[in-house]
């Protein structure tokens, strides 16, 4: 099996503009007027979207903006939309839930153990789908102890899952998924519990595997992080998609003013890449002022 990818070092960044190209590739999904209502509210409205393998795609937006319903429709967890979404040119409700979970790791935003399983338990938890008996093989465990080691899990492996802070069950999880050696991985807010040292490794992470060309597609509210590090974002808002290109293309002022509701600065980072600035506004003031926000990696 192919081993996990480590994770680049930081000096490794470049523009999005230096992604591989996909040329006629087709598409690992494809979104055709993508609807979903629950009661009387439309979360979804009319979403046509393609993923390629390779990639690493950032679903930004406002809250209340689609993204987790989005995410609950690639994953298979909804059904109950209008529209298509095809998974390799079937539809994704058709797929079988073994044969999805061989092929797609899905991280949602909160994941609830109420048994005492350690870390290491939960990161074998991914070898589920591809286990033909009862009991899982050496290989089972190596690829776990590797999955552990690239998230920095391996420390507290016997501990019990629930005594962890949520930054490393965050990581575990994570070692989970990669456990499974998907395809496709989705992952809602992956970096909330963690600190910044990792919320930056977790980036790396992403992108090393979309340069080994598995299909990442990750919602996140850092726009910074998501200008860094993919290789294309999708900015939804109210439920439809208000933008689709690389960083360069995607983070402008005009859009986020509009979609995010504050006002920023659009830099350049050394490596080429956009980084956003948020303008600090005094109450009752004209929008403007002192920049805030991270700076760029050099």
């Amino acid at each position: 099996m192919k081993p996990l990818p480590a994770a680049k070092p930081s000096g490794d960044t470049k523009p999005s503009g230096d992604a591989r190209p996909r040329g006629d590739a087709k598409p690992l999904y494809e979104l055709h007027d993508v609807g979903v209502r629950i009661g009387e509210a439309e979360i979804l409205r009319s979403v046509s979207l393609p993923f390629h393998a390779g990639e690493l795609t950032a679903i930004v937006g406002p809250n209340g903006a689609g993204k987790t319903t989005l995410m609950s429709v690639l994953s298979g967890v909804r059904t109950a939309y209008q529209g298509t979404c095809l998974l390799a040119g079937v539809e994704i409700s058709r797929w079988k839930k073994r044969d999805l979970a061989r092929r797609m790791a899905f991280i949602p935003q909160v994941l609830r153990l109420e048994f005492s399983f350690t870390a290491e338990q939960v990161v074998l938890m991914g070898r589920t789908p591809h286990c033909n008996g009862l009991f899982e093989s050496p290989e089972d465990f190596e690829i776990v102890r590797r999955a552990m080691r690239t998230t920095a899990t391996e420390d507290f492996a016997q501990r019990e899952f629930r005594t962890l802070s949520g930054g490393e069950r965050q990581r575990v999880i994570l070692a989970g998924a990669l456990a499974q050696e998907p395809s496709i991985l989705l992952l809602d807010e992956p970096t909330t519990f963690l600190d910044l040292k990792h919320q930056v490794s977790t980036y790396r992470l992403l992108r090393s595997l979309a340069r080994d060309g598995v299909c990442v597609i990750a919602v996140t509210h850092d726009l910074n992080l998501a200008a860094s590090y993919s290789d294309r974002i999708v900015v939804l808002s109210r439920g439809q998609t208000a933008a689709d290109g690389t960083p360069e293309q995607v983070l402008r002022a005009p859009l986020i003013r509009k979609v995010f509701e504050v006002d920023v600065e659009i830099h350049q980072s050394p490596s080429g890449r956009p980084w956003v600035g948020y303008q600090e506004q005094s109450a009752g003031h004209a929008p403007g002022g002192t920049t805030i926000g991270r700076r760029p990696a050099p």
